[in-house]
């Protein structure tokens, strides 16, 4: 008798359209899609890395890691990103539940902590252009402008992204299709925040030891 009860009460409930099912053709292969594309980006970040570890030795008579990185400087610039990635998950509980404001207010602090971060690395590089140490200057720093720059260009368009899929929420709402493109915007992020916790371990705190 419990059992025929749990039957008839389960098949009263009303599934949540807004989610979609995880199992459902289309999510399923996006969502396989994109981890394909971030395993060759991961590709491209690994050979940067190996090619930075070759010539961060070379830096032709010019200045080296120990004289131009700052480490309080890239900590706020780490914690900033590694926050937004927090509200980046924040957003996607927030979706889960069909809350909206949550939502929102999730990918504005997002927005606002990647931009953060950005401001700090395109102020460092600014820093040293204006000293005179570009890309030109020598191996080491050519390999350094490539690496950090390309994960600072990845994380411009995380950005551009994320402006996007706000202006889409307040049109369109929680739908299918905006839930699955935060859910794969939830992965490209961390994905990024992944790959600079590798930039700042052995680019800036190796590059002072």
């Amino acid at each position: 008798m419990t059992d025929i009860f749990t039957v008839h009460h389960a098949s009263e409930r009303k599934p949540d359209t807004s989610v979609p099912d995880p199992h459902q053709d289309t999510y399923s292969k996006t969502i396989f899609g994109f981890w394909v594309y971030l395993m060759t980006d991961a590709i491209i970040f690994a050979s940067l890395f190996i090619t930075y570890a070759v010539l961060s030795p070379n830096t032709f008579g010019g200045p080296s890691s120990k004289d131009l990185f700052s480490l309080p400087v890239t900590f706020t610039e780490t914690m900033a990103l590694l926050l937004s990635s927090l509200t980046c998950g924040l957003a996607m509980l927030a979706a889960i539940k069909s809350h909206m404001k949550g939502i929102i207010g999730s990918l504005a602090a997002t927005f606002i902590l990647g931009a953060i971060f950005l401001v700090i690395e395109l102020s460092e590089f600014a820093e040293f252009i204006s000293e005179g140490y570009t890309w030109k200057t020598s191996a080491f720093l050519s390999s350094f402008f490539t690496l950090v720059g390309t994960h600072g260009f990845h994380v411009t368009i995380g950005l551009l992204w994320l402006v996007v899929m706000i202006i889409q929420l307040f049109v369109h709402g929680l739908i299918p299709e905006t839930f699955r493109r935060l859910a794969i915007f939830n992965i490209f992020w961390h994905f990024l925040d992944l790959i600079w916790i590798f930039v700042f371990t052995f680019v800036y705190l190796v590059g002072v030891i």
